[in-house]
């Protein structure tokens, strides 16, 4: 028995896949985590009173889970993945976008509001303003206009769109935590050959308001006795949209696929946190192994075309035209 077909066995069942991956800080132990406004880094504590540090969100993993799966220099799907439902957006002056680049997918104001979208969504699950929510009608409708909106979530706010409660929750959620943190704090300075004291602009203005002047600026980064990178895979709730066998499978083979290769592919988040794998494995349940990372990212490349054709969606992408002033 192949792997993929191990994983599909032990998961049968199952209410939901937990994985997690233990990542450790290179080129050195000190990594940049990110910021949020007015809040800066995302500290806490747990229970036990252990320093925790949030190094990525699980919106921002949602997205760059999306990001392995498209080809940025040809601005297209990964050429692996080819038939697999997503909506490509053409908004003239050879500007483009999709939803699988959009942060909220379907949602976005680029597809849902600038193309005719919405009249599509309609035609599919409707637009009433009462009446109860058919999540699995919903689900259907979705999987096949946009798998990236099942898989990741989706909330159309929209009251012409089944009463603004069109919303999936994530099936695959993510994130990236440090344990046991502490602050490493360093500096640094941009010096001006010209004009150390930023004195020679405008009359009023301090010089380093226009970028003049020798600045000195401090800079806080961290080190941490663990960092985890978590994935949580939610079976229950996916087999509760009535999917039938085939979707079900391909909606775990390629949250199993982006999963592996954003370990492998996508771990500098930023200029000053770049991470690699230590270790990987399945916390829930017991039984799923993943000692081969590298031989399931392998079969997974050989599955999913496969899979993808067995789905029947028929022409992809969906294409529409956008306008960057809605009407």
């Amino acid at each position: 028995m192949s792997q993929l077909e191990s994983i599909f066995s032990a998961l049968a069942g199952k209410p939901r896949l937990l994985i997690e991956a233990e990542l450790r800080s290179f080129p050195s132990d000190r990594f940049q985590p990110t910021g949020f406004p007015d809040l800066g880094p995302a500290t806490y504590k747990r229970p036990d009173r252990t320093p925790m540090l949030l190094i990525e969100s699980a919106q921002s993993m949602a997205n760059r889970l999306e990001a392995v799966c498209w080809n940025e220099a040809q601005g297209e799907i990964i050429e692996l993945l080819e038939g697999l439902p997503h909506v490509v957006v053409d908004m003239g002056n050879e500007m483009k976008t999709s939803s699988i680049q959009e942060a909220h997918r379907l949602s976005s104001y680029y597809l849902i509001e600038a193309t005719n979208l919405k009249s599509i969504l309609a035609d599919k699950i409707g637009s009433a303003l009462e009446g109860s929510l058919d999540i699995r009608k919903l689900a259907k409708a979705i999987f096949y206009l946009d798998v990236g909106s099942v898989l990741h979530g989706v909330f159309i706010a929209k009251k012409d769109v089944y009463g603004g409660r069109a919303r999936l929750q994530r099936l695959l959620s993510s994130f990236i935590e440090a344990e046991g943190y502490e602050v490493a704090v360093s500096g640094g300075a941009k010096l001006d050959r010209f004009d150390p004291k930023g004195t020679a602009g405008e009359e009023g203005k301090k010089g380093s308001e226009e970028g003049r002047g020798n600045i000195i600026y401090s800079r806080t980064e961290f080190t941490a006795r663990r960092i985890v990178a978590y994935f949580n895979l939610d079976l229950a709730t996916m087999r509760g949209y009535g999917l039938s066998e085939k979707p079900e499978k391909l909606l775990t083979a390629l949250a199993l696929f982006k999963i592996l290769l954003f370990l492998e592919t996508s771990l500098r988040l930023r200029t000053a946190c770049d991470f690699e794998v230590q270790s990987l494995k399945a916390t829930r349940p017991e039984n799923v192994d993943l000692p081969k990372q590298s031989e399931l990212l392998a079969e997974l490349r050989a599955s999913l075309p496969q899979m993808i054709k067995d789905c029947e969606f028929g022409e992809q992408p969906l294409r529409l035209k956008g306008k960057l002033q809605a009407k």
